[in-house]
């Protein structure tokens, strides 16, 4: 997998394909925004989140076909505390439950501490989004709470379930996630032989506490 920033013309047909029109619009159950049955509006979608600083979206690129399979955005920047929070993650079915998702996931946060040098990382969702909950768990997030009535998304509540990750947590799960993502531990078909969870060394996050 390959992150790049989110360009609407070299990505645009191929997110819409995997993302876009009726078929694909469960997929935008808990985001700010979709689901896009007409393409114009699909297409004016990208255009602003290409434009948009802050979030900053990425295209998640398969590096075998060279078409974006998701996005992914950096968001809340806050550079005078070294904040920031992964969100606006978008998987089309391609991606989802394959190793290029999590792949991404870590290619995101090495970007965020490596390269730019943030201190705490953040994944937030709806409390109600039971998956994007176990992801952020799996992926080495620590679950830090309910923040109840939070937000107003598309007429309805939304209470926030929070979560980070720390610079001085990064080192063991950076390790983790490259252990993980070795071919060797993935058989013929593709399926995990050793769950990600099995590389993470003495940090536990199998369950929120």
């Amino acid at each position: 997998m390959t992150i790049a920033p989110l360009d609407p013309e070299l990505h645009g047909d191929s997110l819409w394909a995997g993302t876009g029109g009726f078929e694909n619009a469960a997929l935008w159950d808990y985001m700010a925004d979709g689901p896009f049955p007409e393409r114009a509006e699909f297409d004016a979608h990208l255009r602003a989140k290409a434009a948009s600083p802050d979030p900053k979206f990425f295209a998640i690129i398969d590096n075998a076909s060279g078409e974006a399979v998701g996005h992914a955005s950096l968001m809340r920047i806050d550079t005078k505390n070294r904040v920031i929070e992964v969100g606006g993650i978008m998987y089309s079915p391609r991606l989802k439950r394959t190793p290029g998702g999590t792949e991404a996931i870590y290619l995101l946060a090495r970007y965020v501490f490596d390269d730019l040098g943030y201190r705490r990382y953040e994944w937030k969702c709806n409390a109600l989004n039971a998956a994007s909950r176990s992801a952020a768990l799996r992926h080495g997030f620590t679950f830090e709470g309910i923040f109840r009535q939070h937000m107003i998304v598309k007429g309805r509540n939304r209470d926030t379930a929070w979560f980070s990750l720390l610079d001085s947590e990064w080192p063991a799960r950076k390790q983790a996630f490259k252990e993980w993502l070795r071919p060797e531990n993935f058989d013929k078909s593709g399926a995990q032989r050793r769950p990600l969870a099995r590389f993470s060394g003495d940090i536990d996050r199998s369950s929120e506490r």
